[in-house]
C-alpha cells in the first residue's frame, strides 16, 4: 500500500496519512498507522499484532470479544490461534490501546475508545454501545481505603427488551460509536 501519490509529476502525501490516531473511517487506517501505534506504546509490530490491529482499528470505534476478532481472522485468512488472539488483546490493553469491559462473568468486551465514557450492554443480543462520559454524573462515591486513591468510574447499565420477547440474531460488536 503506498502512501505517495503523483500530483503535477510531484510526490504528495496520501491524505489518509494526515488523519490523527484513532482513525474514525475504514479506507483512513493504513498498515503504516497500525505499525506506528503499535511501536508508540513499545510493542514490536509482529506478523499477529499488525493483523490483529488492523481488524481492530481499521473500522473505528468498536467493541469486540476475543472470539468475535478470532472469527473476523479466520474471515480475512489469517492464521491465528485463539490464544494468539487472547494474548495479543491482553497486550493491546495493557498497553492502552484497547479497553476491557467486563459485562458478565467471563464474558468481556475490548473497546477500541479509550476515552473515558460508559456503557450500555444488551443482554438479549450480548452487545455492547458506548455512552458518552457526559452523560452519566456518578456521586456519593465511597472514600477510598488508606494509602489507595479512585483511579476511575464505570459503569454499564443493562438492557433487556421490556416486553420479554427474545431477540433472534445477535449484532457483532454493537453499533460503533
Amino acid at each position: 500500500m503506498s502512501i505517495l501519490s503523483l500530483k503535477d509529476g510531484n510526490p504528495v502525501r496520501n491524505q489518509a496519512e494526515q488523519i490523527p490516531w484513532p482513525q474514525k473511517a475504514p479506507a483512513a487506517c493504513p498498515i503504516s498507522a497500525v505499525k506506528a501505534r503499535l511501536r508508540s506504546v513499545g510493542l514490536r509490530p509482529t506478523r499477529q499484532r499488525m493483523a490483529l490491529g488492523w481488524l481492530l482499528f481499521a473500522k473505528g470505534d468498536r467493541h469486540v470479544s476475543a472470539e468475535m476478532l478470532y472469527e473476523e481472522a479466520l474471515r480475512a485468512r489469517e492464521p491465528l490461534s485463539l490464544a494468539t488472539v487472547y494474548n495479543t488483546l491482553r497486550q493491546f490493553s495493557e498497553a492502552g490501546l484497547l479497553r476491557q469491559v467486563s459485562v458478565s462473568g467471563p464474558k468481556t468486551f475490548f473497546d477500541t475508545n479509550v476515552s473515558e465514557h460508559h456503557h450500555f450492554y444488551n443482554e438479549d443480543d450480548e452487545t455492547v454501545v458506548d455512552i458518552p462520559g457526559s452523560e452519566i454524573q456518578v456521586s456519593g462515591l465511597p472514600v477510598a481505603p488508606d494509602g489507595m486513591m479512585v483511579s476511575s468510574v464505570e459503569v454499564i447499565v443493562r438492557l433487556r427488551r421490556a416486553d420479554g420477547e427474545e431477540t433472534v440474531t445477535k449484532v457483532a460488536g454493537g453499533r460503533r460509536a
